[in-house]
């Protein structure tokens, strides 16, 4: 026991704190050794002497000032020819293809060669401190203009009608490396989404009956990674081949059983990806049912990146977006599930003499290299917001704005829902009473 009036010396003070992130920020403790990498477990050891990522600068220089010229003319107010791929002069009406991201960048080759973690400059992690105003000097009078990329990417100096764009990739996760155009024109898509709805008119609620108005659908380009990788993976379990199949019982005690021979089932597959769209927005990729709808953008996939354009903030005019807030390191975990399901499936034919199934109770994923590119992708959205409990919820109907695919959550009064599926009980009820009396 201590002795009150001669209590023991405290301890010596901890060393300052440095700042967040990595065990580097704070020197050991007088005395102490460093950690020595070796020592620790192969998934932390691996991470920590991985190499720092590659990057892959997808910036135009020649739009470095903010401005997007006419190759012709020389003029700045240039705009999406609705329809296509190409931007068009408003003063000459000249018309160019911005380049292919693809051919300019080499991005479609080397999947079989993929090592390590390469990412192009648009993806690069977001500085935390990075302001999303930017501010540009206009070259046609001198003015100052400032640009919120938390909700445009494009501005006109309020003297001389300058255009401007945010063209440069700045650290905040505004400015991606590549953009899809849209296609599809707003009526089409006002069209799509009223026959959507027309379709599942008779369950909808009356209130979103009355205020069903789909010309207030919206343009808007949503911010993903897409993802080259090069993988491998192995999966085992159990697989069953059915043997015998028997009745035992009567009546309403009929029990049906099946004799299986079981195997021990391993399966090894290398394979690549190409193009594979994660969500690089929290707020979209919350797929949280009980309060939105989120998912259902992910049935108007896919979208054809191949054809996505060098990054040219010309294409947003008039068009709102969504700003990334996911670095790569976040979406890593997500890469990681749908490369496991795409090896599941890889190995699905391979498996096909197991009439009773297949269950995996073994999974491994290596994921030998990836290619990360940050790119907006074009969707036409109409939202209604369902009063509830808990805020409600929010229902979203999605159009791709190059396909043209459709599909949403429309809200549904429940009690027609429940009358309908009594009503289709009571008639197949009185189906199988009919069969059974014409057999008697």
């Amino acid at each position: 026991m201590s002795n009150p009036r001669n209590p023991p010396p405290p301890p010596p003070p901890l060393p300052p704190y440095t700042g967040p992130g990595s065990p580097q920020d704070v020197p050991p403790l007088p005395g102490q050794s460093p950690i020595d990498p070796a020592t620790l477990p192969k998934p932390i050891r691996d991470e920590l002497q991985a190499p720092d990522p590659v990057a892959i600068d997808t910036s135009a220089a020649e739009l470095k000032d903010g401005a997007n010229r006419c190759p012709k003319c020389g003029a700045t107010d240039i705009r999406h020819k609705t329809g296509s791929d190409l931007l068009v002069c408003l003063f000459c009406r000249n018309t160019w293809h911005g380049a292919r991201v693809e051919e300019e960048f080499g991005l479609g080759t080397g999947l079989d060669e993929l090592s390590g973690t390469v990412v192009a400059s648009g993806a690069q992690a977001i500085d935390a401190g990075s302001s999303h105003l930017m501010s540009f000097k206009c070259s046609g009078c001198g003015a100052e203009v400032t640009v919120n990329t938390e909700s445009q990417m494009t501005a006109r100096c309020h003297w001389c009608r300058h255009v401007f764009g945010v063209n440069e990739q700045v650290a905040n996760g505004a400015v991606p490396d590549a953009v899809l155009p849209f296609h599809i024109k707003k009526d089409d898509a006002v069209a799509r989404i009223r026959q959507f709805v027309g379709k599942r008119q008779l369950f909808a609620l009356k209130a979103f009956k009355e205020q069903f108005t789909p010309e207030n659908v919206v343009p808007v380009y949503l911010p993903y990674m897409i993802v080259d990788g090069r993988v491998s993976a192995d999966v085992s379990g159990q697989g069953e081949i059915e043997t015998a199949r028997y009745t035992r019982g009567s009546g309403d005690n009929k029990k049906t059983y099946y004799d299986a021979d079981v195997y021990q089932v391993e399966r090894h597959v290398d394979f690549t990806v190409d193009d594979l769209p994660l969500e690089s927005s929290g707020a979209r990729g919350n797929l949280d049912t009980r309060v939105n709808t989120n998912n259902i953008i992910n049935a108007i996939l896919p979208f054809d990146t191949k054809n996505a354009v060098k990054w040219n903030a010309s294409y947003l005019n008039g068009v709102s977006s969504e700003k990334r807030d996911r670095d790569v390191e976040h979406l890593r975990p997500r890469l990681e599930d749908q490369l496991l399901s795409i090896a599941r499936h890889q190995v699905e034919a391979s498996v096909n003499r197991y009439d009773r199934g297949v269950r995996w109770e073994q999974e491994r994923l290596d994921v030998h290299g990836t290619r990360w590119v940050s790119m907006y992708l074009p969707v036409w959205l109409y939202s209604y917001h369902e009063p509830g409990r808990n805020g409600g919820l929010l229902h979203y109907i999605a159009v791709n704005g190059r396909t043209g695919e459709t599909m949403g959550s429309v809200p549904v009064q429940h009690w027609k829902l429940l009358l309908a599926a009594l009503a289709v009980g009571t008639f197949l009820e009185g189906i199988a009473l009919w069969i059974l009396a014409n057999q008697s």
